[in-house]
């Protein structure tokens, strides 16, 4: 979707935030034994940690790779949603376990079997997150802040 160096910037800080913000509360929620009104206000204190980090990760390395891997089970013939849930898929696939090593160093007591076990349980909510809720509302912001844009580069195309 994102036509432009700032766009896709753009694109990546509102996905990374909204992204990363349902996984911290996720997060807080299994290390606290339940989501209360507390659980979105502790989550808050992660994120100005955590969205940095995933919005490097995202920019400069991972959805180059994503890409790349979708394209090895998508062809560009195909739908844009196929192509669009593919490459998502792909960088959930690169982020989650990132993320969750990068978690387990910052804010648990770190061990090679507290990652995996972070990492196994992020991966389910992290991949229903992602194709369900962070992507069709980040595509929806991003459509609403460019819709002039878009249309424009949408008419020249035609």
């Amino acid at each position: 979707m994102p036509q432009t160096r700032l766009q896709n910037i753009i694109y990546t800080i509102i996905m990374a935030i909204i992204m990363v913000y349902g996984m911290i509360v996720y997060n807080v929620a299994l290390s606290t034994g339940g989501v209360t009104n507390a659980t979105f206000g502790m989550a808050l204190h992660e994120l100005p940690i955590m969205a940095p980090i995933a919005m490097i990760l995202e920019y400069f390395i991972v959805e180059k790779l994503a890409t790349k891997l979708a394209f090895t089970v998508v062809r560009p013939t195909d739908r844009p949603q196929v192509i669009t849930y593919a490459i998502s898929t792909m960088i959930v696939c690169i982020m989650c376990p990132t993320m969750s090593l990068i978690a387990t160093l910052l804010f648990k007591t770190p061990s090679f079997g507290t990652w995996v076990q972070t990492w196994g349980m992020n991966m389910p909510m992290a991949l229903i997150w992602q194709l369900l809720f962070a992507g069709p509302l980040t595509r929806l912001i991003f459509r609403t802040i460019f819709r002039k844009q878009l249309a424009e580069s949408a008419a020249e195309k035609h």
